[in-house]
């Protein structure tokens, strides 16, 4: 912490999911050894999902503020968090926050902070903040890969996408577009309402090229953090009972074994997992294979899978439910190959950890986020069939031929040379965003917004 600086005072309002309240984090950690407070407003069942991550030396610069949402009669308060929740719950969800605004503008004008860093789902959040004099910025917790290809497609119809590489199948794009409708906020207006900049989740080196075009579509200047992964807590190593699957790992070879894992918001469907268990089997790789079922429909493992699967690969497959520790299983010499739905925080983890990425993209930003893998040579995509289907033949193919062929070497090397250039790149990308942040946090509040881009 610098010396002789008044301590930085910063709301941070992340969306409810896992996927965004880890970003978030991992900022407030870097913000908070640099003159800032931190204070991460959420919904108790969210918070108490980061507590255990908080490692000691953190604990006095972020703190975390409880944000209570209506009960509704769906929605009881364990349902406040998209992690788990069946899909037909998720429009209830935006609903509850949207109802819960004046408690968080209770919360805002009780805490007075220099500065509101907000979920880009959130824009009402900087809006309000911006009416109180309080600076706000936006953070979006994915890449700008997705973002520009929307954004084109919005403001540039009839126009063909400039970088071939990123592409949507017709159902892809169908279903991409009827997620986004389901999740637009009536209360929300358009772009304008963005600000000045977004914060990416992202480096230069993984996608400068689709920020510098997103940044022209919006006139909105666009700055990475650099590329942040939720290393483990040594504080929480043992307290998830983990120690079997990491004995497990260490009986394999280097690069013998794939992780499986679709994240924590997509819902395998009977038919993806009888196909995945197929083509792992199929392979004759060791894997760990996480499986979740959405809350209040859980059910068996074993009536999920083909009869007799468990048996048949005996030793050489670890069936996991709901959770393993996704970041020491990557940096596992004995993992070869992730086997991926390419949300953004496990394919940046992916890079990190230098393992190659099978992916299998099931929907949101996950197909781009594919593409963009395959483009940067880190990674290759499943095929699907003519309806979109997974097909046991394919999983099987690649992950053999990532494991073990002359596709896996190459994977590698490249995914080395990655990490290696985002790691140096990043540390530059945050150093500019803590000196921005600290510049508008401590500036003269009314004349925040003109200064920004110089």
């Amino acid at each position: 912490m610098a010396s002789g600086k008044e301590n930085l005072k910063v709301l941070m309002f992340p969306w409810l999911a896992h996927g965004h309240m880890s970003p978030f984090l991992e900022l407030a950690k870097r913000l908070s050894e640099r003159n800032f407070l931190c204070y991460i407003c959420s919904t108790p069942v969210n918070l108490s999902s980061i507590k255990k991550k908080i490692a000691q030396k953190y604990s006095l610069r972020i703190q975390l503020v409880e944000l209570n949402l209506p009960s509704l009669p769906e929605l009881p308060p364990q349902y406040h968090t998209t992690n788990g929740l069946p899909l037909n719950l998720h429009s209830s969800l935006r609903r509850a926050l949207r109802m819960a605004k004046p408690e968080f503008l209770n919360i805002m004008k009780d805490l007075q902070p220099h500065l509101l860093i907000h979920d880009v789902l959130q824009l009402w959040a900087g809006s309000e903040a911006t009416l109180n004099k309080i600076p706000a910025v936006a953070f979006f917790t994915s890449g700008a890969t997705m973002v520009s290809y929307f954004c084109h497609l919005g403001m540039r119809p009839g126009i063909e996408f400039p970088f071939p590489s990123i592409r949507l199948t017709k159902s892809e794009l169908s279903m991409a577009l009827a997620n986004m409708k389901d999740a637009r906020d009536p209360d929300e207006e358009t772009s304008r309402k963005i600000g000045s900049i977004i914060l990416m989740n992202s480096s230069r080196e993984i996608e400068g090229k689709y920020m510098d075009y997103l940044s022209e579509l919006i006139n909105t200047k666009i700055v990475p953090i650099g590329a942040f992964v939720q290393y483990p807590n040594i504080e929480e190593e043992s307290a998830d009972g983990d120690s079997d699957i990491m004995d497990w790992l260490a009986k394999k070879d280097k690069f013998s074994s794939v992780f499986v894992s679709f994240g924590s918001e997509y819902f395998l469907k009977k038919e993806e997992i009888e196909e995945i268990a197929n083509g792992l089997e199929l392979s004759n790789v060791n894997f760990i294979w996480i499986i979740r079922f959405p809350k209040g429909e859980e059910m068996k493992v074993e009536e999920a899978l083909p009869q007799g699967f468990l048996e048949r690969v005996g030793e050489r497959g670890r069936i996991v439910e709901k959770w393993a520790p996704q970041a020491k299983i990557l940096g596992h010499s004995s993992i070869g190959g992730f086997v991926s739905h390419c949300g953004w925080n496990s394919l940046m983890e992916s890079i990190e950890f230098g393992v190659p990425i099978i992916a299998m993209p099931m929907h949101l930003d996950q197909p781009m986020n594919a593409r963009l893998v395959a483009e940067l040579g880190v990674g290759v995509e499943v095929k699907r069939d003519d309806e979109g289907w997974l097909q046991r033949d394919g999983i099987s193919k690649v992950v053999n031929d990532v494991l073990f062929g002359k596709t896996g070497e190459s994977l590698r090397r490249k995914v080395g040379e990655l990490r290696e250039n985002i790691r140096l790149r990043s540390r530059e990308e945050l150093e500019d965003v803590i000196l921005m942040l600290e510049q508008l946090g401590g500036r003269e509040k009314e004349n925040y917004t003109n200064k920004l881009h110089k």
